[in-house]
């Protein structure tokens, strides 16, 4: 009898191996998109750089964009998005995002504040909208280094505020949008810092009212 048992010991003992192998599978979006980026490890930070075939920086205003430097050291350098860098020091967000992250951040232009409804920009800027202020910038921050070949249609992000964030790809565009309003589309992406990857977008995306 126990020659009889033995394989079929072995082969349930097998099975019970690739079943538990098969559940450390990384999770995953509503969409069925993984939410686990392997660039979020520290030993893939070069390798986004190589990946993106730009050692050198991506050139954002005339200026290099490089990954010796960190997201909050990067956007200053450019004139482009003055705004947001303001708007990062008005929130109280420079330490953060000068962290260790990883982040993605999807940095709205200057042109694209100057979208918002007359009063929009100066309201949040108030030292009494901090808080509102916060919320809209840490929704165009999504935890990890996710680079444009990340991002794939029908994904839904979820970002530092708690909120989702709905990413669109159309002709080889990548779009992002609070999945009501008109989406912002990137107009340079994977702009790799030492701290994660910034895609600059032409629009300000706000979280919907709850």
């Amino acid at each position: 009898m126990k020659k009889h048992f033995a394989p079929l010991l072995a082969a349930l003992a097998t099975s019970l191996l690739m079943a538990s192998c098969g559940n450390d599978k990384p999770a995953t979006t509503e969409t069925g998109a993984s939410t686990v980026n392997p660039a979020d490890s520290l030993a893939a930070l070069a390798g986004d750089s190589a990946r993106m075939a730009k050692p050198g920086g991506v050139m954002v205003d005339g200026v290099a964009m490089t990954a010796d430097k960190n997201i909050v050291e990067n956007a200053s350098a450019a004139t482009s998005v003055s705004t947001l860098v303001s708007a990062v020091k008005q929130a109280g967000l420079v330490e953060t995002l000068s962290g260790p992250g990883p982040f993605t951040v999807f940095a709205p232009t200057n042109a694209a504040f100057e979208k918002l409804p007359k009063g929009a920009l100066a309201g949040l800027m108030d030292e009494a909208s901090k808080a509102n202020l916060k919320g809209v910038l840490t929704y165009h921050v999504i935890p990890g280094r996710l680079v444009a070949a990340d991002l794939k249609d029908g994904q839904e992000l979820t970002t530092v505020n708690g909120e989702k964030l709905h990413i669109s790809v159309k002709d080889g565009k990548v779009m992002v949008s609070n999945g009501k309003d008109a989406p912002a589309t990137v107009q340079i992406a994977d702009v790799i810092s030492s701290n994660g990857v910034t895609h600059v977008i032409d629009g300000v995306v706000l979280p919907l009212a709850k």
